[in-house]
């Protein structure tokens, strides 16, 4: 088995060689584990530490978004006929080494998707972060019909199955619940798995925030309802 470990990243240089350097290259019954950095137009040197780190890196000229770049990730797992992707985010908020309990997970449980939650069990997570998830969570659930813990989660693992099957149309963060769009749409089987995120003051500058709220229900609401 082979495997991608996808990394979107925009301006990310302060992290990003120390969440690739952390990813287990080495995991029983895979033979290969691939990293790919997709460079979202960043203005700093994410490229450069990246490839340094023994990363392939993909670059957009603009900043795309997330979505966008979780595009570009999904067409080159699926290009070169990777088993398995993961995909995590560039702030150092996740422990690359929880890779390894999502590959057992999905082995195990025959899942198609593993989703990685930060609400399942307890933990310090800014009382903000806590209330955009919980609302994108119930958005999720009324415009597509999943309810989950973690809608917003950006730690997930996909099977070859899913890679296929799921088109990402949209190019911000509502790409999150997009994808939940498509778990029901192409009846993929997915499975929630608990995961500690680590919050310091650089991370809780990215990712979903109160003010880009209504901005990503917009969002939502065009895209998804069509």
């Amino acid at each position: 088995m082979k495997i991608l470990v996808g990394i979107p990243a925009y301006n990310e240089e302060t992290t990003i060689g120390n969440v690739i350097q952390n990813v287990p290259r080495q995991i029983d019954k895979i033979g290969r584990v691939d990293i790919l950095v997709v460079d979202d137009g960043s203005k700093d040197k994410t490229a450069q530490i990246a490839r340094t780190k023994g990363a392939k890196v993909l670059s957009h000229f603009l900043n795309r978004g997330l979505g966008g770049a979780l595009k570009t990730i999904f067409a080159y797992a699926d290009k070169h006929n990777y088993d398995m992707l993961i995909t995590l985010d560039a702030d150092n908020q996740h422990d690359p080494k929880d890779i390894k309990r999502f590959i057992n997970c999905a082995l195990k449980n025959k899942s198609d998707i593993i989703i990685g939650s930060r609400w399942i069990k307890e933990n310090n997570a800014p009382k903000a972060r806590w209330i955009v998830n919980r609302f994108a969570n119930i958005i999720t659930f009324l415009l597509v019909g999943i309810y989950t813990s973690d809608s917003q989660s950006g730690f997930r693992l996909f099977n070859q199955e899913a890679i296929k099957n799921i088109q990402i149309k949209t190019d911000g963060m509502e790409v999150s619940s997009e994808i939940f769009r498509e778990i029901y749409k192409n009846k993929l089987k997915y499975k929630e798995i608990p995961i500690k995120a680590v919050y310091t003051k650089y991370s809780e500058t990215k990712g979903q925030r109160l003010a880009n709220a209504p901005d990503v229900l917009i969002h939502l609401l065009m895209r998804l309802v069509r």
